[in-house]
């Protein structure tokens, strides 16, 4: 039994529109619909490329400013109903809704928004996604059937997918883009929550939501020799840390060469650098030099 599932009919809206154009191309050429909204459409459309409007698919138009366009059980019934299960294929054919076999969205910019220290909270609020995050949501659940793409960095390898499977994607690919969507509204609904909880007066949150980035490096090896370990950096810290800086020579670090150099840095920025200098030589998390 084959896990391939042809891409007849592919939904794209994205904010960011970085490659997007010759990705679209590639998902027609390997014969797939296009389902657009909005900006997505337009600039499809001024390269040429057709594509059906997201209104022609749900028989309600665009509104409120946006908020509401792809929140609709022609599209959501399209993304959820399981293809082999014949009550939701009843109510598919019942309710006159179509499958979608591929969903390529990205969200409205709202971490870049918020890092501009004068954003009004109206303009930040506008820029929280809900649309999208309901896709990938509803995508992601049915990955055996639909494939979600959240990431302009994952058009090559679908496209690649697509096109040595004759216009199928695998099974192992939607598993995998599944588990990266996932990925992705937990990071975005992270920062609303880290954000949200800054604008009251509470001082410490009741629940402490981390979210550390993408892995910058793979290490050479753990706390130990027959451990992995890799290196991931919190995407809005600032402050001078060993995570950013540049290895000049030697062999690849591991976890402990990190873990005692960033011993050594915090250890000499508690010296106020216009008066003294500062030097730190660390063993296994301790000073053995100041």
């Amino acid at each position: 039994m084959t896990d391939l599932v042809p891409i007849k009919r592919a939904l794209i809206s994205v904010s960011d529109k970085t490659d997007l154009v010759p990705f679209a191309r590639r998902l027609r050429s390997c014969g797939a619909e296009i389902i657009s909204t909005g900006g997505t459409a337009r600039a499809l459309g001024d390269a040429g490329i057709e594509t059906i409007a997201i209104e022609k698919v749900t028989g309600f138009p665009e509104m409120m400013d946006g908020r509401l366009k792809t929140l609709h059980p022609r599209v959501h019934g399209g993304l959820l109903a399981l293809r082999d299960k014949d009550e939701h294929l009843e109510a598919m054919a019942k309710h006159k809704i179509e499958p979608i076999d591929l969903v390529c969205v990205n969200f409205y910019p709202f971490e870049k928004t918020i890092t501009d220290p004068d954003v009004a909270d109206a303009e930040a609020i506008e820029q929280i996604d809900i649309g999208g995050p309901t896709l990938v949501r509803s995508t992601a659940k049915n990955q055996r059937f639909v494939a979600i793409v959240t990431d302009p960095s994952q058009y090559d390898r679908v496209a690649q997918d697509l096109e040595a499977n004759d216009g199928a994607t695998s099974g192992l690919l939607r598993r995998e883009l599944a588990a990266a969507a996932f990925a992705r509204t937990a990071a975005y609904d992270t920062a609303i929550a880290q954000w949200m909880t800054t604008r009251g007066q509470q001082k410490f949150p009741e629940m402490l939501i981390l979210c550390l980035g993408r892995a910058e490096m793979e290490l050479r090896y753990g706390e130990n020799p027959h451990q992995k370990a890799a290196l991931y950096i919190e995407p809005d810290s600032m402050e001078p840390a060993v995570a950013r800086s540049r290895q000049l020579h030697g062999i690849p670090m591991g976890f402990c060469n990190l873990y005692d150099a960033d011993g050594a840095l915090e250890l000499i920025k508690e010296i106020d650098p216009r008066k003294k200098a500062a030097a730190a030589v660390i063993k296994h998390a301790n000073p053995c030099g100041f």
